[in-house]
């Protein structure tokens, strides 16, 4: 990327007809829609995407596809998170065929690894990328977080451009923020968005929310007033990035709550299919009345 990434980049859903087959024309629906809200790139293949429910030629198929569709208009970032360095830079080399702009990483879950395990996984993996690389934390999936001082490590190759956090942790993203101070190329972007503007606010590059799959242009909204330390416009509209993250997110009793509710939600706007791939069910339509009248709600 020749310039360092800022703003709202979505964790795009992966739209699914079954566990194989990708929703096309919902796919469409859903690029256009976050790029007619003002986003500033679009992540593929996140947890938001499913990517680890996908088998690798699906994988493949919605790299293809979200290109096609999205013809550079806006950054492209692919993940290609994976416990084999093999796969992960074979998925990295379809991306750079089909013109992505950077890859992202999460560690390599199941068996937890070292803070210097850590740090040598990517010191062989990031020189057989074929893209730069921002390295996404996801400690609730992966069983282990970055340490600050293992992030400025692995970023010692100019070719690590950017840092993505899951954690929900605001003193430690602050940590990392503090550890990276020098590194003035370096983009630092939080998940959840419960917390993208007071980070920005703080000197954060963005926010990668899957709320903006659903209500592109309030992220986009509260970013730049953020951005631009307009303090009382982002007071009103964490308000209702607040209702959101309460009502459409914590519908059911799931772990999955938060997917089942953006992809019903979705559905409900008439954006895309719901099918959420295997081992996780989309809502019933008792709960999807529940999602609907939270969207009501909202009146955005």
């Amino acid at each position: 990327m020749k310039t360092i990434l800022r703003g709202i980049v979505p964790p795009l859903v992966t739209p699914l007809l079954d566990n194989n087959t990708l929703d096309k024309q919902g796919l469409e629906n859903l690029i256009e829609h976050v790029v007619a809200g003002g986003v500033h790139g679009v992540f593929i293949l996140g947890t938001t995407g499913e990517a680890q429910s996908l088998g690798f030629s699906l994988r493949t198929e919605v790299i293809r596809h979200t290109a096609r569709i999205l013809k550079n208009r806006i950054p492209l970032l692919v993940g290609v998170s994976d416990t084999s360095i093999a796969d992960s830079v074979s998925l990295a080399k379809i991306a750079a065929d089909n013109g992505a702009d950077a890859v992202v990483s999460a560690p390599p879950y199941y068996y937890a690894t070292a803070q210097s395990e850590l740090a040598e996984f990517y010191e062989q993996l990031v020189p057989q990328l074929p893209l730069p690389v921002f390295l996404y934390n996801m400690p609730t999936h992966t069983k282990v977080s970055f340490a600050p001082a293992t992030i400025s490590r692995i970023a010692e190759n100019e070719q690590v451009i950017g840092f993505k956090d899951s954690s929900a942790s605001g003193g430690y993203f602050q940590s990392v923020m503090y550890e990276m101070r020098n590194r003035k190329d370096f983009s630092l972007f939080v998940g959840p968005e419960e917390m993208m503007a007071e980070s920005v606010l703080l000197g954060a590059h963005g926010g990668v929310n899957g709320g903006a799959n659903m209500f592109p242009k309030l992220y986009v909204d509260l970013y730049n007033a953020a951005a631009e330390k307009n303090v009382d416009k982002v007071r009103e509209l964490q308000v209702k990035v607040m209702q959101i993250s309460s009502s459409i997110y914590t519908v059911g009793s799931y772990g999955s709550s938060y997917l089942k509710g953006v992809k019903s939600a979705l559905s409900v706007l008439g954006i895309c299919n719901d099918f959420l791939a295997a081992p996780f069910n989309k809502f019933d339509e008792a709960h999807k009345a529940k999602i609907r009248s939270a969207i009501e709600a909202l009146d955005i």
